[in-house]
């Protein structure tokens, strides 16, 4: 049997799993006026007037609201110059103000106006009669349609130039709430390991995942579980599976902490890994940690797929997308979005720099057989990359329990 996997139940590990919210800091109101500032640098270097935030994850990161989308505007307007100006529901104002961190001007409008005018009259209204607004990325088509119509002295651009240039920088902050996040979903995989027997369904599986997060103090989190065959798709099957002897298992989940995501994949064999289990695990292996060499300060972001990828090729598999191999890129930025820039991919040409976080998890598909993930998150230091957990041991002890 593979060390740590099987020989508890479900109630047991959730019986022993305890809060691990102690110490954890919320970013704090200098960071979210250092980010508007270096978003307003930007504007000014791009000849930018102003960027529209939309309720989306860019504006948690800039202003530290968090609201769901919905069919009416919500959001914020960072000017190239001065002082930032929130947007509102007239009857949602005072909600707007208990959520503001800093600033005092919120803009409103009623149910019967059209809040892109209100956009548009503000940007004016901050002194610009004229030019080029950056639009959230996240921003719905029936409020960009809304601002072309109402704002004919201007025209609009794709705001990822100035949002993801913040966003995949972080700050210590940020790395520190992704660590606890890592630390949390990584004991969960633990428990969830030990916790497996044979008749067990991924639904079953599902449901500890997210029981063993709250129990560990989250309040939410998502969770994938595949057994046998089924873990060769990378997002799963449509249908549910039971757990046999033999089986690979993959298990792919996280959580947030203070908005900050944590994302971990671990595949391992229920019961005694056979030789072709074995060889797919330790070429899974070997193309992760060939990827994570390949993060080097200043390379391209193209240059974790291609060393991993690269070892996949070299054994046989691929190339490129074709299966049995790797049918999608090696990683994805990750922070308040779980899949956020900056992507390795091919032909992403950014350079790799201190603060950027993102997953490597080069993916062994053999559709009809089995896959195996093994997904864990790096980021960039001043010494070069690092990882916040530390990648599944060996297919016979993949938490490194005999370590």
């Amino acid at each position: 049997m593979t060390t740590g996997v099987g020989g508890s139940s479900f109630e047991a590990e959730l019986a022993g799993l305890k809060p691990m919210t102690d110490g954890i800091e919320p970013i704090a109101v200098t960071e979210f006026k250092q980010r508007v500032a270096r978003a307003q640098g930007l504007l000014r270097a791009q000849g930018l007037q102003a960027l529209y935030l939309d309720t989306s994850t860019s504006l948690a990161y800039f202003t530290g609201i968090e609201l769901h989308p919905s069919e009416r505007l919500h959001g914020a307007i960072i000017p190239a110059e001065g002082e930032i100006a929130y947007l509102s529901p007239a009857f949602e104002e005072p909600k707007t103000r208990e959520y503001m961190r800093f600033g005092d001007d919120v803009r409103c409008w009623e149910e019967h106006e059209d809040p892109t005018q209100l956009v548009i009259e503000t940007i004016r209204s901050m002194g610009y009669d004229s030019g080029q607004v950056a639009l959230d990325p996240q921003t719905p088509f029936f409020i960009v349609d809304g601002l072309r119509k109402a704002g004919n002295r201007f025209t609009f651009a794709q705001g990822g130039t100035i949002t993801a240039a913040c966003r995949q920088l972080k700050s210590a902050a940020e790395i520190a709430l992704i660590q606890r996040a890592m630390d949390i979903t990584l004991a969960v995989h633990r428990a969830a390991a030990r916790a497996l027997q044979a008749g067990v369904t991924t639904a079953q599986t599902r449901d500890f995942l997210d029981r063993a997060h709250r129990k560990l103090g989250m309040s939410t989190s998502f969770g994938a579980a595949q057994f046998g065959e089924a873990t060769a798709y990378p997002h799963g099957v449509p249908h549910e599976q039971t757990l046999v002897e033999g089986d690979m298992v993959l298990i792919d989940m996280g959580t947030k902490v203070g908005g900050y995501r944590s994302d971990i994949t671990r595949t391992y064999v229920f019961g005694e890994p056979s030789p072709r289990q074995r060889e797919i695990w330790n070429l899974e292996k070997k193309a992760q940690l060939a990827g994570f060499a390949a993060a080097q300060l200043g390379a391209p972001c193209e240059n974790v797929d291609i060393g991993a990828r690269g070892v996949i090729e070299a054994a046989g598999y691929g190339p490129g997308y074709k299966v049995p191999g790797l049918p999608h890129r090696t990683g994805h930025g990750l922070g308040l979005d779980v899949h956020e820039e900056p992507y390795m991919v091919k032909g992403n040409k950014t350079p790799l720099a201190v603060g950027m976080c993102f997953s490597v998890e080069p993916m062994m598909c053999i559709y009809g057989e089995f896959g195996v993930r093994l997904e864990d998150i790096a980021y960039m230091t001043e010494d070069g990359a690092r990882w916040f957990t530390k990648p599944a041991h060996t297919i016979d002890d993949p938490f490194g329990q005999d370590a």
